[in-house]
C-alpha cells in the first residue's frame, strides 16, 4: 500500500473508531505479544472493539494473538491495547506493518510499548527474564518503510540511533530496585519468521551483537521512530536458541510459559507510566 492511500486508509480507520468510542484520543498504544494474556496494565476498560469489526483491520491468524482492540484509562492516561500483532510471515505486506503504528498516531498516540515472546542468544539471559530493549538489528531482509513514504508520516530517512528511548530504560531499571524480577538490557535481532534459527544462524546472531531473537517488534519500531514517537521495548524470554540448549521449540510452550512474565511486564508497564518514567 502506497503512503498517500495507507493515509487515506488511516483516515477512514480513525473515523470509524472515533464513532465508537467518543472524546477519547489514546495517548500510548501498547502492543502485546505471544503469551502476554495477563500482561495488561490494570485501567479503567472504556471500550473493547474486536479486530473484525474495525475496517481495514485484518484478523490476527497466530494462537496466542487473540485480536481485540481495548481502549482504557490507567494512572490518568488514554491507553490503546491491540491484543494481537501483525507479522511479515503471516503473509502481510511488510508496508502493512506500519499501519497500526500511524493510526494510532494519527488519532493521537506519541509513546510506544512494544512487548514480545523472545529467544535467547546468551546463556546469561535466561527462560523467564525480562529484557529491556536498547537497540534492535533488522535483518528481515526488509523494510516496513519501502516504497510508502508520505510527508505526513515524517522524514523519509528516519534517525534509528536510539530507537528505544534509553532515559525510560535507566529510570525503570532504578524504579523496580527491591522488586524479585529477573531485568536485563538487550539488543533484539530481527528475522522474518516463522521456522525458528539452526544452530549455526543463533551463533552467527550473537556474535554479531545480538542478545534476543525474535519475528516481530522491529517493523513496529520503525514505524514509530518515523513518526516520532517515544519506544519502550519489553521483552520475555521463553526459551534458549538450539546452540544454548539442545531442546525442540513448540509455540505452544512459548504460551504456557507467559503466566509469569506477563505480572512482571505489567508491572514494568505500569511503574513507567505511573512514575512518568515514560
Amino acid at each position: 500500500m502506497k503512503g498517500e492511500e495507507m493515509y487515506k486508509t488511516i483516515v477512514k480507520t480513525a473515523s470509524y473508531l472515533k464513532k465508537k468510542i467518543k472524546n477519547f484520543n489514546p495517548e500510548y498504544l501498547i502492543i502485546m505479544g505471544s503469551g502476554l494474556k495477563n500482561a495488561i496494565p490494570d485501567m479503567e476498560v472504556i471500550k473493547t472493539i474486536k479486530y473484525s469489526d474495525i475496517p481495514n483491520f485484518p484478523l490476527t491468524t497466530v494462537k496466542g494473538h487473540i485480536g481485540e482492540l481495548i481502549y482504557g484509562r490507567y494512572a490518568g492516561k488514554n491507553i490503546a491495547v491491540m491484543r494481537g500483532r501483525f507479522h511479515y510471515y503471516e503473509g502481510h505486506p511488510i508496508t502493512f506493518i506500519s499501519f497500526p503504528i500511524r493510526l494510532f498516531n494519527y488519532l493521537g498516540a506519541k509513546k510506544l510499548v512494544v512487548t514480545a515472546a523472545v529467544g535467547s542468544l546468551k546463556k546469561d539471559i535466561k527462560p523467564g527474564d525480562i529484557v529491556l530493549l536498547k537497540s534492535h538489528i533488522n535483518l528481515m531482509d526488509t523494510n516496513p518503510l519501502i516504497g510508502n513514504y508520505y510527508e505526513k508520516f515524517g522524514e523519509m530517512f528516519v534517525d534509528m540511533s536510539e530507537p528505544y528511548k534509553l532515559s525510560t530504560v535507566k529510570d525503570i531499571k532504578n524504579l523496580i530496585k527491591g522488586k524479585k524480577i529477573a531485568l536485563k538490557e538487550g539488543v533484539y535481532v530481527a528475522v522474518s519468521g516463522p521456522c525458528y534459527e539452526t544452530p549455526a544462524e543463533a551463533n552467527m546472531y550473537r556474535l554479531m551483537g545480538g542478545d534476543v531473537i525474535g519475528m516481530s517488534v522491529v517493523p513496529e519500531v520503525i514505524s514509530a521512530r518515523q513518526l516520532n514517537m517515544d519506544v519502550l521495548g519489553v521483552c520475555w524470554i521463553s526459551n534458549y536458541v538450539p546452540c544454548i540448549e539442545n531442546k525442540n521449540i513448540s509455540h505452544d510452550d512459548v504460551l504456557k510459559l507467559g503466566d509469569l512474565a506477563g505480572e512482571n511486564i505489567k508491572y514494568i508497564v505500569e511503574t513507567a507510566i505511573s512514575k512518568g518514567a515514560f
